[in-house]
């Protein structure tokens, strides 16, 4: 089955965005500007993870009855598919949660330093691991 046009968006859309977070790497992480992205990035990437996540389960493994919405439950479903390979998604879910209510930058300060330095690798983990099933699906369309 081909992945249809709007997952590719929203699958491009993810690479983008992981590749602007990953720029963090090369910033100053005490401006609070760059922290300030850094947050807002790190959010966008996790919600569009998620939502690949969930599209690769609908159109490829016909998983859909999973609570509309629900991030932990498209998680949880990943990890039984093995899209994901780590219960740390849980905890950057968790993060992600709290960053929506960081009004005065106190919380992207404490988990900056974890968002560079584990979870950009956690995302192109997942990253890699979708292309790859990607590919594989487009070429079984072929033959």
């Amino acid at each position: 089955m081909n992945m249809d046009a709007k997952f590719m968006k929203r699958f491009e859309s993810f690479r983008r965005s992981l590749d602007a977070l990953n720029e963090a790497r090369e910033r100053d992480l005490s401006d609070s500007f760059v922290l300030s992205g850094t947050s807002a990035k790190f959010s966008i990437t996790f919600d569009l993870s998620w939502k690949v996540m969930k599209d690769i389960l609908v159109q490829q493994y016909a998983i859909a009855d999973f609570v509309a919405g629900s991030p932990r439950e498209v998680l949880r479903r990943s990890f039984q598919a093995e899209l994901i390979a780590d219960d740390v998604w849980m905890e950057m879910l968790s993060v992600r949660n709290r960053l929506i209510h960081d009004y005065d930058g106190d919380i992207i300060k404490q988990y900056c330093d974890k968002i560079v330095a584990v979870y950009i690798d956690i995302f192109y983990q997942f990253y890699h691991t979708a292309a790859r099933l990607i590919q594989h699906f487009q070429s079984d369309d072929l033959l």
